[in-house]
């Protein structure tokens, strides 16, 4: 098995990973207010709080808009944010890869020599 193999492996099962951490675990989050808001009702000024600029959008409050299920909403929000952020962390990785000009030589690349790879050269 090739090390370019074992590496795309090792993504791929950690992609599952967050993605099933992100829709099953969501699904069973707490829907108690969380630390912030918590304290903010227990020292009396939760009531002063107001909404976002974002409050209205597709993802707002940890939840898909349209959906009616809550717990499915939440779920389906995890994913979509697993996804985007996979999508704008391996967009700027190309852009920068591009840029340095540096690019993965394959391990069983044969423009090595001979003494490169640890033997005697021929003769």
């Amino acid at each position: 098995m090739t090390t370019r193999r074992r590496t795309s492996g090792f993504l791929l099962a950690g992609l599952l990973v967050a993605l099933v951490v992100a829709g099953i675990g969501s699904y069973y989050a707490s829907s108690s207010p969380d630390g912030l808001e918590w304290s903010a009702e227990k020292e009396g000024f939760a009531h002063t709080a107001e909404d976002s600029s974002t409050a209205g959008s597709p993802l707002a409050d940890y939840a898909v808009s349209g959906v009616e299920d809550g717990r499915l909403s939440g779920g389906l929000a995890g994913v979509i944010g697993v996804a985007v952020t996979l999508a704008l962390a391996g967009g700027i990785t190309l852009l920068v890869r591009r840029r340095s000009g540096t690019d993965d030589v394959p391990a069983d690349d044969d423009s090595r020599t001979d003494v490169d790879a640890g033997s005697a050269p021929k003769a």
